[in-house]
């Protein structure tokens, strides 16, 4: 049997996870009857809680908007995905400051019953990543500007970097922030440029939020804006070749940031920009299905060049083996 106490903060909790709920839900929920629950309500608003009761056949409690909440209560399971997520965006770099998730993960750390913090800490103690990229960090301050000015659909002035080094000043419509493999990016609509453009957060100073506001597009997907724009970043060759596969695998072996794909009879094209061509070669070689170059055709060059190497090192191993025995 539980406490009436323990149904009192049932009750609290329930309206903080679903923010409204009817007299009978709640009733339901808690296994007694409507009287009992006004009577749990009235004891919450007698604690100075906001619980407000709607009136009518559809009416129910919610709990006040913007009203600052006492401490949250978080069962055992909650409390450890909050601080598994605290770890991981530590160690992604996902947190512009550093200083603020570990204040945070210690605070939690200290309030967590002794079970939890003993799964906590084996996971800790044995938990091992690998995150070679380090990711370049935006200011705090910058990602709260553009974030607020992308979700009040507000004008912004900016000053960007290029990756020349040379800045200049831009009007932008921000439609939101896109981390990806260690790097923040901002798809916006650029008014100097008069199309879509993707900016680098860490390239981005002197932020000044407009008086002008803009609407933006119907479902736009961010990600994949960003990812179909960084695949197409001008290089010094234009690749295109036909992976004889299905367009899920071809997307599954190639970073969708890397290329973009059409899928045609008897395979996929891939076409991607790059700065060199053994590189390319190399990746497509480790793709591991077989592929037909269309362009360019210095790219069938490297690719002879290269099985020529490989075929090498495989005769000297096998030399070796002879020998050996």
């Amino acid at each position: 049997m539980y406490h009436p106490t323990t149904r009192v903060l049932a009750v609290l909790e329930m309206l903080q996870v679903h923010r409204r709920l009817s007299g009978p839900e709640l009733a339901e929920r808690l296994e007694v009857d409507l009287r009992t629950v006004r009577r749990y309500v009235t004891m919450l608003q007698d604690l100075g809680i906001p619980v407000e009761a709607e009136r009518g056949r559809y009416g129910g409690y919610r709990l006040r908007g913007s009203y600052r909440l006492p401490p949250l209560m978080f069962t055992d399971d909650e409390a450890l995905a909050v601080t598994l997520g605290l770890m991981a965006a530590r160690r992604l770099g996902l947190a512009v400051d550093a200083a603020a998730v570990e204040g945070a993960l210690a605070k939690v750390e200290r309030v967590l019953p002794a079970p939890v913090r003993e799964r906590v800490s084996s996971i800790q103690a044995t938990l091992v990543t690998d995150f070679s990229a380090r990711p370049e960090m935006p200011g705090t301050a910058n990602l709260i500007a553009l974030s607020a000015a992308a979700a009040n659909a507000q004008r912004v002035r900016i000053n960007h970097q290029s990756a020349q080094g040379a800045t200049t000043e831009r009007t932008i419509d921000p439609y939101g922030i896109v981390y990806l493999k260690g790097l923040w990016y901002l798809p916006a609509y650029c008014h100097l440029r008069q199309d879509l453009r993707v900016f680098r957060l860490d390239r981005i100073a002197g932020i000044a939020t407009l008086d002008e506001s803009f609407t933006p597009p119907v479902n736009f997907d961010r990600m994949g804006f960003v990812r179909q724009s960084l695949a197409e970043m001008p290089g010094l060759w234009r690749v295109e070749v036909v992976l004889q596969t299905t367009l899920d695998d071809a997307r599954r072996r190639v970073p969708l940031h890397l290329a973009t794909f059409e899928e045609v009879e008897g395979g996929v094209i891939l076409r991607q920009n790059t700065e060199g061509l053994e590189e390319i070669a190399r990746q497509l070689i480790w793709l591991g299905v077989p592929f037909i170059v269309r362009r360019p055709e210095e790219l069938r060059d490297v690719l002879r060049q290269l099985a020529s190497e490989i075929s090498a090192t495989a005769n000297r191993a096998e030399a070796a083996r002879i020998s050996a025995s």
